[in-house]
C-alpha cells in the first residue's frame, strides 16, 4: 500500500460510491482527507466514522467560487494540498437527442466537465506553489466511443479527459502528475440506473460484471506512488489485465 502519511487529498463526489471508498482507503493509508459532495449529511458522517483526519466539505463542483473555496479550507485544516481526484459524475439524462432536454443535458456538462476543469483550475496554482502534486480524474470508456442515449455523459467525459490531457501538458514539467483512471463499470447506484434504463449494451451486463467500488479506490492509491509515473499523462484503464495485476487487485 502507498504510505500516504502527512499528504493531503481532496475528493469530489465523495459521499458514496467510488468517492466513499476512496476517502476511506486514503485514510487507512495514513492521509487527511477532503470529501466533497452536496450530500452534506452524508459526507459529515463518513468523516465522523473515519475520524479527525478527515473533513467534510458541501459543495456543488460546478460552481467554481464553491470549488475555490473548499480548497482554501481544506489548506487551512490540513496545511498543505497534494492530491486532488476529480470523482463527481452525473449520467442521466439517457435521453436520445431528438428529444433530450437542453438544460438537463446542459446540467451533464456543467458536473461532468465544468466540475472537472473548476477542481483542476482551483487546485493547480496550490500545486504548483508548493512544487508539485497529483491530479487525477475519473474518465470513462463513453469518452472515447458513443453509446444511444449517452450523448451528454459521452460528450462531457471526452471534454474532461482532454482537461486532464491539457493540465498534463502544462503542468508536468513544473512538478505536476495528472492522469485519468478509466474504471469500466463499477457495482455503483449508477449501474442500477443505466440497468434500468434498458438502453444500449451497458443496461445488458449483470451486476456481477461491474468491479467493486474498492477496485478503483485502490487503484487511484496506487496512482499516489512512484509505480504509476509510467502512465503519467495517461488514462490507466481497469480493463487492463496488467494493471489490475500492478495494483494487486488480482493475482
Amino acid at each position: 500500500m502507498t504510505d500516504m502519511t502527512g499528504k493531503t487529498v481532496m475528493i469530489t463526489g465523495a459521499s458514496r460510491g467510488i468517492g466513499e471508498a476512496a476517502a476511506r482507503i486514503f485514510a487507512e493509508a495514513g492521509a487527511n482527507v477532503a470529501l466533497l459532495a452536496r450530500s452534506e449529511d452524508r459526507i459529515a458522517e463518513i468523516a465522523g466514522e473515519i475520524g479527525k483526519q478527515a473533513v467534510a466539505i458541501p459543495c456543488d463542483i460546478s460552481r467554481y467560487w464553491e470549488v475555490e473555496t473548499a480548497v482554501k479550507s481544506v489548506v487551512d485544516a490540513f496545511g498543505r494540498l497534494d492530491v486532488f481526484i476529480g470523482n463527481a459524475g452525473v449520467l442521466e439524462p439517457i435521453v436520445h437527442l431528438e428529444t433530450a432536454d437542453p438544460e438537463e443535458w446542459g446540467h451533464v456538462i456543467d458536473v461532468n466537465l465544468k466540475g472537472v476543469f473548476n477542481g483542476v483550475r482551483a487546485t493547480m496554482p496550490v500545486m504548483l506553489a508548493a512544487g508539485g502534486g497529483t491530479i487525477i480524474n475519473i474518465s470513462s470508456g463513453a469518452a472515447h466511443r458513443p453509446l444511444e442515449a449517452w450523448s451528454a455523459y459521452c460528450a462531457s467525459k471526452a471534454g474532461a479527459a482532454m482537461v486532464t490531457s491539457s493540465a498534463h501538458l502544462e503542468g508536468a514539467d513544473r512538478g505536476l502528475r495528472v492522469m485519468g483512471l478509466s474504471p469500466g463499470t463499477v457495482a455503483t447506484q449508477m449501474q442500477r440506473d443505466i440497468k434500468a434504463s434498458g438502453i444500449n449494451p451497458v443496461s445488458q451486463l449483470e451486476w456481477e460484471d461491474h468491479v467493486p467500488p474498492d477496485w478503483p479506490a485502490r487503484t487511484l492509491l496506487w496512482m499516489c506512488g512512484p509505480e504509476a509515473d509510467a502512465y503519467l499523462g495517461q488514462e490507466v484503464s481497469l480493463r487492463d489485465d496488467d494493471v489490475r495485476r500492478r495494483v494487486g487487485l488480482v493475482a
